[in-house]
């Protein structure tokens, strides 16, 4: 576990960092620091880009915060393992949900797939990118995951890396032990996919063509059905414990 400082206000700014550099601050960022942080020329706070590392800055501006002078860095910049999570997309706050607690649990890209009984067709992609950033920025992680645009399921799997480990979730699925299931598989190099399908599940055309790709496993997650959201945090955690970055390291 890296040393976080919990007490800093921390920031994303989509800008250059290293010390001595000067970072203009947008209009939402200037309110956010001094009406609702009431913080004012001098204070500091904690910056990352995704890029750089974590940095601290000292806030300038006379009336309000309208810039930062970034100081010293202090966390390297880290990597998120190859974990892309694939979803059916969901209704609004639901969504922003999933997309926020599939940050936090470390998925390094954000794929929203279309299936047969998926009831949203459209996704406000700048939505998941503000819930992507306002995660990382709440949580001390350094790596924004990527939001890729939807796309119909068949064609996903058509243009996926076919080395990569495909995780499905399926209600229908009569293996028990998601754990022994898990650890029983080797985590591909090159990454881990992991699917959670519709509130109505999978059609049976769509569970045939998934069980049909290369490296892929049908994992149960457990004797209750789980709400999609539910889902992703339980499949995120189950996958991160067994092949991911929550092991003991050697």
């Amino acid at each position: 576990m890296p040393d976080l400082d919990f007490h800093a206000p921390r920031l994303f700014v989509d800008a250059p960092l290293r010390e001595g550099e000067r970072v203009a601050l947008e209009r939402n960022q200037s309110n956010y620091l001094g009406n609702v942080l009431r913080l004012s020329a001098g204070d500091t706070i904690l910056v990352f880009n995704g890029r750089d590392g974590e940095w601290r800055a000292a806030i300038e501006g006379r009336k309000r915060p309208d810039g930062l002078i970034i100081a010293a860095r202090t966390r390297r910049q880290d990597r998120l393992p190859h974990i892309a999570y694939v979803f059916a997309p969901l209704k609004h706050a639901r969504l922003d949900y999933m997309v926020q607690k599939a940050v936090e649990m470390g998925a390094s890209s954000l794929q929203p797939v279309l299936t047969r009984h998926t009831q949203v067709s459209r996704v406000n992609g700048e939505r998941m990118r503000a819930n992507v950033i306002e995660a990382a920025e709440q949580c001390g992680i350094l790596s924004l995951a990527e939001v890729a645009e939807p796309v119909a399921l068949d064609r996903f799997l058509d243009k996926r890396d076919p080395a990569r480990l495909l995780i499905f979730c399926d209600e229908a699925s009569d293996v028990a032990g998601p754990v022994q299931a898990l650890q029983a598989v080797q985590a591909a190099a090159s990454g881990i996919d992991v699917l959670i399908g519709p509130e109505g599940g999978f059609a049976e055309e769509e569970r045939a063509l998934l069980l049909r790709q290369p490296r892929t496993l049908r994992l149960s997650l457990g004797p209750r059905i789980l709400r999609a959201d539910t889902a992703a945090v339980a499949a995120l955690a189950l996958v991160q414990a067994a092949l991911g970055d929550w092991r003991t390291p050697g």
